[in-house]
Order: C-alpha cells, then structure tokens, then sequence
C-alpha cells in the first residue's frame, strides 16, 4: 500500500518535470534598430476651473 502511494507519487513528479521542461516558452531577443527613435506627442489640455460650492451652515 505505501510502496504503491510513493511509486504514483514518483510517476506523477516526474511526468509534471518532463512538462515543465517542455512547455517552457523559448524566447528570442529582439535587436532594437538604433535609427528608430521614440516619438513624443504633445497635447493641449485645457482644464476648466471648478466653481466652489457653498454649503450651509449645519449649526452643530
């Protein structure tokens, strides 16, 4: 009984291993183009000014 619980134990570690090392993504760096500079926009934002309300006196 615990010699069956420690072989599918086994079992299981090693095949979630072997998944691992064969789903890993392989990645490749990317060569950035040193003629390609970064742009930058520049909007106008024009905000407007937020009236203050009075409010009442509570008397407390």
């Amino acid at each position: 009984m615990l010699l069956t619980v420690i072989l599918v134990l086994s079992v299981l570690i090693a095949i979630n291993f072997l998944l691992l090392i064969f789903s890993c993504n392989k990645t490749t760096k990317r060569v950035k183009s040193i003629d390609q500079k970064p742009t930058f926009v520049v909007t106008k934002n024009t905000t407007k000014q937020q009236t203050s309300t009075q409010l009442a006196p509570t008397g407390s």
